[in-house]
Formats: C-alpha cells, structure tokens, sequence
C-alpha cells in the first residue's frame, strides 16, 4: 500500500499493458482484461475534485469512513467499487471518478473502514485484475454535488441498494462466500485441477478444489480463505477463457460455506492437510511406508502444472513436444489421397503433413500441429466408415513425418502442408475452435456468393456423388446454407471432394459439418 495521503493518482504512473481476455494460461501475472492505464492527471487537474466532491477536510491521513481507491481501470462500474467494501460492513456511499482512474467509498463507521485498509495493506486489492490501491480519504464525509449525485446515477443507486440487501440477508446462501462455483464451457483442451490450482491462485490462497462432472459438464468448486479473495476471483476470472477462445470460466457463488475434501487426488486437494489418503488402497499403502503425504503424482521430473498443460497440448520450455503424428489405417487404397486426407482430418486440426505409406498403402501417416487436434481427429474419425471401409485412427510411434531426401522416389504419396492457405485455425481465437462437431449427414457451407443459387449448388453436390435430402440457406446470412445428404458416410465423401470447391471467379466453398439438421 502506498503511504501518499493525498486523494489524487500522482505517483502512479507506470503505463499498464493491454492484454485480452483470451488464455489466461499464457499470461505470467495477474489476469487482466483492463485497458491500458491512463498516465496520471497533473495536480491543477486533481484540484478541480474539489468541484464535484464536497468534502469536510480534517487531519489527512487519520482514520476516516472515507476510503479513497486509486488505479482503477476506466471501465469499471460503481457496483464493482461497492463490492470490494462490502465484506467489511455497511457501504453507505460510492463516487467514481473515471477520468480520473479514483473511486471513493464511503462505509457506514471508521471501524469498518479501518477494517477494511488494514486488510488491502497486507493483500493487494484488484479489479478486473489490475492492482488498485486502497487508502483513508483525506476527507470524512463523502458529499456528492447536484452534477455528481447519487439520485442523478441509476448504477450508483442500483449498487448501494443492492449491497444493502447483502447486509441485511441472515442467511447468505448462494451469496458472497469464500467457496465458488465453477463451470467450463467449451472445453476442447482438457481442463486438470492442476490448471485450475494454477489459475485461481493468481488471485489468492486456494484452500480447496473439489471437481466434477454434472450435466456433460466439467465443474469445481474452490475455496478461498475469505470473502474478499473470493469476489477478487469471480471479478477477475468470470467469462475469461482458459485457453485460446475456448474453456470459458463461468463463476458463480457456491451454497457452501466449506468444502469437505476426504481425498487428495486428482478430482479433489486439500492444500491445507496434504496427510489425507488418495483414495486409492495401493497407492495410499505405498505412500504410508514411504512416509510421505499426496501432493499429487506428477509425471517423473515434470511438475504438476506442467504435466496438465502438456495433457492439454500446450508445449512448455524444456518439456519434450508430446507426439502430434495419426496413424490411418484400413484406408481405401483406390480412393485414398494425401489431399483427400489433409481435408478430412483439417476438420479437426491444421495438418502439417500427410504420407501413404508406400508399401502398404491402405496405412498413412497425418501429423497434425498439436497434440489435441490428434485427441479430436481420433474421437471424431475412428472407426468411421469413409469409402466403404471403417477406418482407424490411432497414435503413431512416430514423432514426425519425414519428407522424402531430394531426389528419391515418392510416386506424391507424401505432402507437406505446413504452408497450406486451407488451414481452418491457423488464426488465433478462431471460432473454428467452437464449431467442432463430428460427422454427420448434414454439412455446413459457407463462403457462398450471392450469385449462386441452390440449383447450382445442390448439382454440384450431386455431380460430386452425393444424394441431396435437403437444403436450406441461413436466413439472416445467404453467404451459408446446410445441405442434408443422404448418410454420414455420404457427407464425409462430399466434404473431401467439396471442400474449397470453386464456385466463382473469387469464392472458394468451405464445408464442415453440422451439429443440426433441416
């Protein structure tokens, strides 16, 4: 906490840095989704607080109900303001100056003011992840102008009350509390209590993790040691994602008041009885002789952070690249292509390289760019019955692709594709990522231009072999449509073949498939 006793920003004037909500995974420090700071007015600017604040001035830097908070990003709404004072006591008053990166907040007495920077000096108070700075006011009493009143400000109102309704709730149930509950949305990347250990500590001490799968949903629940670290969390890391575009936290107050943990493993931790038992007879007979508490079972020389971001695909600095290299198997030979390939499992990731194995050649080998879009074209195409055959889709031995020495013999049976345009998620962020679904009989199109109609577009499918069930242009968007065929082993044939199919001058057809149908 800085010990300046003025009510002005003088002093800070370190310029922040802008960084977007996306992978939160990728970012050292505190998470922000703030804007970058605002260099601090000069003091003839902070004189004209006096204009919108009437304050009665007496012994600056005593004690006073008055709390002044510095550094706050220009966003932020009187309700988060409000917020950080409510866990100690009756907020009573709430003024935002945003030019001005200040708030105050006035509390209903000295002792939970007190209370309240008192614990900001020893912890450092955030909102939307940025550090603010929490202090006593020069100023006792928080009086608001005509311009600047409260009754002129709907969101201020609306804050006030609404924490007033907070202090006056007996039971608080479902309200602040130190545990919350966490929901992951689009989880592509696998999400570990590892990741989530690594993540909410940046806000605060994690005491407990509990996770669980309800509803095809993965879900945790944490807790804090205190109500304030709690609200630091949900402020900061509600709506983030924890990877590129996807794994979207959704952070809500849990009805607990404390998590039972009766196991350390990797659905649950109690950081603070590392002692308990894993849950796992061997394991906890082998952990007793060796006289040893859990503190998770990370793989040999790698620490458990590392290994849930290596299972998640994501390569750290000196761990070995996990393998990004398919085996296909069962392939027909007459119909099988590296191009044919490279589109079908571009579905699913951005293919690198393909090679039909020479002497064999219902085998390929297809290595994608990381080790999750292996995990998806496996889920997704194996056991898949594409030209007649069932193929399979497993994990090769090998790491990569070689491509063959110059001047040796190939008969174009290996493709590299590491400069392809075709590549659906080369972009960072893509929403390609979310739109992920597997075969299906319908498929979706895009890219349409306006001078092709559906005739056009339904005979070229046929011409491509494929029996046309339906189709439908999106109402709202003409550029794309859904064309039901006739079965997925259909669909799965006429993506390949129509996938950048040309349909004019300028436009390229691009094909997926759908998770509806018409």
């Amino acid at each position: 906490m800085m010990n300046g006793d003025n009510d002005d920003v003088g002093g800070f004037l370190n310029p922040g840095t802008k960084r977007g909500s996306d992978e939160l995974l990728s970012q050292t420090g505190a998470v922000s989704n703030g804007s970058v700071m605002s260099p601090a007015p000069n003091h003839a600017d902070n004189n004209n607080d006096a204009k919108k604040v009437k304050l009665d001035t007496k012994n600056p830097g005593a004690p006073s109900r008055v709390i002044h908070i510095r550094n706050i990003p220009n966003e932020v709404t009187e309700a988060e303001i409000v917020h950080l004072g409510i866990p100690f006591g009756k907020v009573t008053n709430v003024l935002v100056l945003k030019g001005k990166n200040q708030a105050f907040l006035e509390m209903s007495d000295e002792v939970c003011a007190t209370t309240m920077v008192n614990y900001f000096t020893n912890c450092t108070a955030q909102l939307r992840g940025r550090a603010v700075y929490v202090q006593f006011s020069n100023h006792k009493e928080l009086k608001t102008d005509q311009t600047h009143s409260n009754a002129q400000n709907p969101s201020a109102q609306a804050a006030l009350q609404a924490a007033q309704a907070l202090v006056n709730q007996t039971d608080t149930q479902g309200g602040p509390n130190t545990v919350l509950r966490v929901i992951v949305e689009h989880m592509i990347y696998p999400v570990t209590l590892d990741v989530l250990y690594q993540i909410f500590s940046r806000v605060g001490k994690v005491l407990k993790i509990v996770t669980f799968t309800k509803n095809n949903t993965f879900q945790a629940l944490i807790q804090y040691p205190d109500v304030v670290t709690a609200q630091a969390a949900k402020m900061t890391l509600d709506g983030q994602n924890i990877y590129n575009a996807c794994c979207t936290l959704r952070i809500e107050y849990s009805k607990l008041s404390n998590l039972n943990v009766k196991y350390n493993n990797d659905k649950s931790r109690d950081y603070t009885n590392p002692n308990l038992p894993t849950g796992d007879p061997a394991l906890d007979s082998a952990l007793a002789i060796g006289g040893m508490p859990f503190t998770g079972m990370p793989l040999a020389g790698v620490t458990p952070t590392a290994a849930a971001l290596g299972a998640a695909g994501i390569r750290l600095p000196g761990q070995p690249s996990p393998n990004c290299v398919l085996l296909v198997s069962n392939l027909n030979e007459e119909m099988v292509t590296p191009d044919a390939l490279f589109t079908l499992f571009g579905v699913y990731g951005d293919v690198q390289r393909v090679k039909i194995l020479f002497n064999k050649k219902d085998n390929a080998l297809v290595q994608m760019s990381e080790p999750h879009q292996t995990q998806l074209a496996i889920s997704h195409l194996d056991k898949m019955k594409t030209w007649g055959k069932q193929i399979r889709v497993t994990l090769s031995k090998h790491q990569t692709v070689q491509l063959p020495k110059e001047g040796q013999p190939d008969a174009g049976l290996t493709k590299d594709y590491s400069n392809s345009p075709l590549h659906r998620f080369k972009k960072p962020g893509s929403k390609n990522y979310q739109n992920i679904y597997p075969p299906s009989a319908t498929l979706h199109l895009s890219n349409i231009p306006p001078t092709v109609d559906e005739e056009q577009i339904k005979e070229a499918f046929t011409h491509a072999g494929a029996s046309v069930k339906a189709f439908k242009f999106f109402p709202k968007d003409r550029k794309m449509a859904l064309i039901q065929l006739g079965s997925v082993e259909e669909a799965i044939a006429a993506l390949i073949k129509m996938h950048n199919f040309q349909l004019s001058d300028s436009s390229h057809l691009r094909v997926s498939f759908s998770k509806s149908t018409i």
